[in-house]
């Protein structure tokens, strides 16, 4: 009943992994569902208002252009009418760009338009015809009719105009905004996911320094016991003396990996294959007889500067992922090679279920795991041991739902010629 009631606490906290990972993805997807709306919807409004105002600059520009016609074709010497208008309109326009142009396109006036102060008569003319040129692009002139006293029309002008720039700012002022407020965020998260990084490798160091101190002590009871069963001549040839020793040099491995957890390990060069072959030796006799493990090497010796201890953790990690995929039944082939470009490739690959392509990218992620019982820390461990200490990349090559996944490690190594091997272990 004890032993009942461990399995369900288990399973529980297995549950809690999966709700937590679960939890957290949609979080991650309401915040940026969240902040595409406000983006949106500030582009929306803003553009709202921008359509507004440019509305108004156009009643403006009409209005400008009603009163220079008016203007023209008042024949009075001196209309108050006429000069409250010009001042009212004409002269109070400050911001909106205007070119009024003689009916064959010359300039005749303009204003609000910038001109640079070093340019001669001759240049001003060339940049004012570049500017009409932009602001007929942009909007249609307004046609001013000169008539004459009988009312009939001998002559034309035009208004050119184009935006305003406090609406040119107006209509990009969004973008600018949201794109600060980006930049914002990502330095934000960048400093927090460094934060939560340091403070998660703190809590890795920890807690492996803790493994490896708690497992000092059985131990060395262990290695005690181990030299007194050599020392009775009837026990020291049998095999299970041999396989006990086995099993503690493997006890000091596994705490040797958590000391140099948190550490920078020693990096020598090894021969990539035999260090592969020694870990599926090891693993073969202690996992199910109805797996079977192929190691397969090319026409060339591989070598690769790795930290021995640490790396046979990512090979055993893999295989015991891949044995569980295959529920104990079915084959392993890891392939060694080196790539073109001088990269050591080392394929593990299964015949086991597959993995479902939503998963592929949580696969490596803390606490993420498929199984049953399990706290989902195999493959992070083999990432970090990886990437961190050994500067190389691990990622899903292939996987297929019941067909089987490949996982591929990629490593820089030296190579050194020697004859081919292939090895069924």
């Amino acid at each position: 009943m004890v032993i009942s009631g461990r399995r369900m606490k288990k399973s529980i906290k297995d549950i809690d992994n999966f709700t937590v990972i679960k939890s957290r993805n949609k979080l991650n997807y309401l915040i940026l569902a969240l902040a595409i709306f406000i983006g949106v919807g500030s582009i929306y409004y803003s553009n709202i208002i921008a359509s507004q105002l440019q509305q108004r600059e156009r009643d403006q520009i009409h209005l400008f252009a009603k009163t220079l016609e008016t203007i023209a074709n008042d024949n009075s010497e001196y209309n108050e009418n006429v000069m409250l208008l010009f001042e009212e309109i004409v002269v109070a326009n400050e911001t909106i760009p205007v070119i009024v142009t003689h009916r064959d396109g010359k300039p005749k006036l303009h204003k609000n338009v910038k001109i640079p102060k070093e340019l001669n008569q001759q240049e001003i003319t060339g940049f004012l015809n570049e500017q009409i040129e932009e602001m007929r692009a942009q909007y249609a002139p307004i046609i001013i009719a000169n008539k004459n006293d009988d009312g009939e029309v001998f002559n034309y002008e035009y208004i050119f105009y184009k935006d305003s720039f406090l609406l040119t700012q107006l209509q990009y002022y969004p973008y600018v905004q949201l794109s600060v407020i980006a930049v914002f965020f990502i330095l934000s998260y960048l400093a927090f996911s460094y934060s939560r990084a340091a403070e998660q490798n703190r809590v890795w160091v920890g807690l492996a320094k803790e493994t490896a101190h708690q497992l000092g002590t059985p131990l060395s009871s262990l290695m005690a016991w181990w030299e007194y069963l050599k020392s009775d001549p009837d026990l020291e040839n049998r095999e299970i003396t041999r396989e006990l020793g086995k099993d503690i040099k493997k006890l000091e491995m596994i705490t040797n990996r958590f000391s140099s957890i948190g550490s920078v390990p020693v990096l020598q060069e090894e021969d990539i294959f035999s260090v592969i072959r020694s870990s599926v030796n090891y693993l073969q006799t202690r996992i199910s007889t109805k797996v079977i493990i192929n190691v397969h090497q090319g026409d060339e010796q591989v070598k690769a500067a790795i930290n021995k201890p640490l790396f046979d953790w990512v090979i055993e990690n893999l295989c015991k992922n891949s044995v569980d995929a295959m529920s104990g039944v079915g084959v392993i082939d890891i392939y060694v090679q080196r790539s073109s470009e001088g990269k050591i490739i080392v394929d593990i690959a299964d015949t086991g279920k597959g993995i479902p392509k939503n998963l592929l990218n949580q696969i490596f992620q803390p606490g993420f795991t498929t199984k049953k019982r399990g706290w989902g820390l195999g493959l992070t461990l083999a990432k970090r041991i990886v990437e961190h200490y050994h500067k190389g990349k691990i990622f899903i090559k292939s996987s297929e739902l019941n067909t089987g996944t490949t996982f591929r490690i990629l490593l820089n190594g030296a190579v050194v010629t020697a004859p081919s091997k292939v090895e069924q272990i």
